[in-house]
C-alpha cells in the first residue's frame, strides 16, 4: 500500500505529548499518528454500526403486526395447552 504524506498542525502540548509516548513506545511519530487514526475511525465505525442496530430493534411493531403477534401467541397458547 502506497504511503502519502500529509502535514498537521498540532497544539505545542498534543506534539509534546506524541513526541513522549512515539518515543515511549519505540515507533515514529508518523506510525503513532496513523495508528491512533485507525483506531479513531475503527470505533467511529463501529460507534455507526451500533447506532443502525439499535435502530433496526428500536422499531416497534406496527399495528398490523401486533394483531398477528396476538394472534401467533393465541395460536400458540392453543397448541401448548392442547399437547398438555
Amino acid at each position: 500500500m502506497a504511503n502519502i504524506k500529509t502535514a498537521i498542525s498540532l497544539q505545542e502540548t498534543l506534539f509534546e505529548q506524541v513526541e513522549a509516548l512515539a518515543h515511549e513506545l519505540n515507533v515514529s511519530r508518523s506510525r503513532l499518528l496513523a495508528l491512533a487514526l485507525e483506531d479513531f475511525i475503527r470505533r467511529y465505525q463501529n460507534q455507526k454500526l451500533l447506532e443502525q442496530i439499535n435502530s433496526a430493534y428500536d422499531d416497534a411493531p406496527d399495528p398490523g403486526e401486533q394483531i398477528r403477534l396476538r394472534q401467533m401467541r393465541h395460536q400458540q397458547r392453543r397448541i401448548v395447552e392442547g399437547e398438555w
